[in-house]
């Protein structure tokens, strides 16, 4: 008799088939647990820069342009005004000391000085008349006063006698007392001149001192002139290249006008333009470097000039050592200009992505999947090559410097 077979719910090959199901499932669960929230891009690895994390010495400083300018430069000024009767060198011109440029006419100041001249003249002789006088005044009252003292000499005596004669009953008292009267009186006349020729010592040594003085005076005043003479001839302060004469024959020049300058060539300085950004960075003595004909040369800076013009203020470097042979006024050099001590540090390589996250955070690459994530990092002192890396990136990692335009802020970037 027949006998019905039951079938089996569960079979070996229905139990391979559930298993494969719920792992299949179990995976797709997983990814999209994983990745939930997750935004990626795909980009071509050919498009991006990539600079790994490494360790070295790390300076702080900026590249700025300078202008290679004369340490020392005078500016010409005619002294006095004129028209040029004769230029003896011409704009560019190597000049030593004192060495003639132009020759001035001024006809009223010749004038003056003649006629100053004149005045001294007459000054002086009226001072030689004046003396003559005095000399003359002087030496009658010296006679006078010999003649006093002679005419005391003789009435002494003549009292003497007159006085021994008028005890005898000699002479009458009315002679005797005549003799004695014209002895008192000339004693007096003898105090008067010796007082008169005191104060006319006196009067003399100060009208002395006084025409002395009004004569230098007016020799000063005839000097100062006279150099003003000469100074229609612009001569060179200091040897050097003269710049800025445009003067031709025949110009005229005012007084005080600028005529030129003359720049001293044997030492150069340079005058370099900084952002406004540094302006409480920079100081004097700061130091700073340029390449010139394959070689380094050092500056330090000597002179900052605190005002700021379209977002730059500007300060002046000198060499440390000799300047370099060859270089030129007006010569455009860029010169590295020094932030900070060289020291070690975490350094990556600047790139565009700095404009895009402000150093805020980076893509890294991830060496086991090979794709880039968003991380947080903290960058610190930058020069023209590199950033200082403080927080979130290691040594040896790979983090992509390229620009960060194009990438929409995505959390990880897939990298084909």
């Amino acid at each position: 008799m027949d006998r019905k077979i039951e079938k089996k719910r569960f079979t070996w090959q229905r139990i391979l088939l559930a298993a494969a199901f719920l792992g299949a499932l179990a995976l797709l669960v997983a990814s999209v647990w994983r990745n939930a929230g997750t935004s990626r891009l795909n980009v071509q690895r050919e498009r991006l820069l990539v600079d790994t994390v490494g360790r070295g010495n790390f300076q702080e400083f900026i590249p700025v342009t300078g202008v290679v300018e004369p340490l020392r430069t005078v500016f010409i000024d005619a002294v006095e005004g004129g028209k040029v009767e004769e230029k003896f060198v011409e704009d560019g011109a190597l000049l030593q000391t004192n060495q003639p440029i132009l020759r001035l006419s001024n006809p009223d100041l010749m004038v003056n000085y003649l006629n100053q001249e004149a005045t001294i003249i007459s000054q002086i002789n009226q001072i030689r008349n004046t003396s003559l006088l005095m000399e003359q005044q002087s030496l009658n009252l010296r006679e006078q006063a010999l003649d006093v003292d002679y005419q005391l000499d003789i009435t002494g005596k003549r009292l003497e006698r007159n006085r021994e004669l008028h005890k005898d009953k000699v002479i009458a008292r009315v002679e005797f007392e005549e003799t004695e009267a014209l002895h008192t009186n000339l004693n007096r006349r003898k105090d008067l001149l010796r007082l008169t020729l005191r104060k006319d010592s006196a009067y003399q040594a100060l009208q002395q001192h006084q025409m002395e003085s009004s004569l230098d005076l007016m020799q000063r005043n005839l000097a100062i002139t006279r150099q003003s003479l000469e100074q229609l001839t612009v001569r060179a302060p200091i040897a050097g290249q003269l710049s800025g004469l445009t003067k031709e024959l025949g110009e005229s020049v005012a007084r005080s006008e600028n005529i030129g300058q003359i720049d001293d060539l044997s030492t150069f300085k340079v005058r370099v333009r900084i952002d406004e950004f540094y302006i409480s960075r920079v100081f004097n003595e700061q130091a700073g470097s340029f390449q010139f004909a394959g070689k380094s040369y050092g500056l330090k800076i000597k002179k900052i000039y605190p005002q700021v013009s379209n977002g730059a203020f500007e300060a002046d470097m000198v060499f440390v050592d000799k300047a370099p042979e060859g270089i030129k006024r007006g010569q455009s050099v860029s010169v590295k200009l020094e932030l900070s001590a060289e020291e070690q540090a975490t350094l990556l390589q600047r790139g565009g992505f700095y404009q895009s996250t402000g150093g805020h955070w980076a893509y890294v690459i991830d060496p086991a999947t090979g794709n880039a994530r968003k991380r947080k990092i903290r960058l610190g002192r930058q020069n023209p090559n590199f950033y200082e890396v403080l927080e979130g990136l290691q040594v040896g990692e790979a983090v992509i410097v390229s620009g960060y335009d194009n990438f929409g802020e995505k959390d990880e970037l897939v990298i084909k």
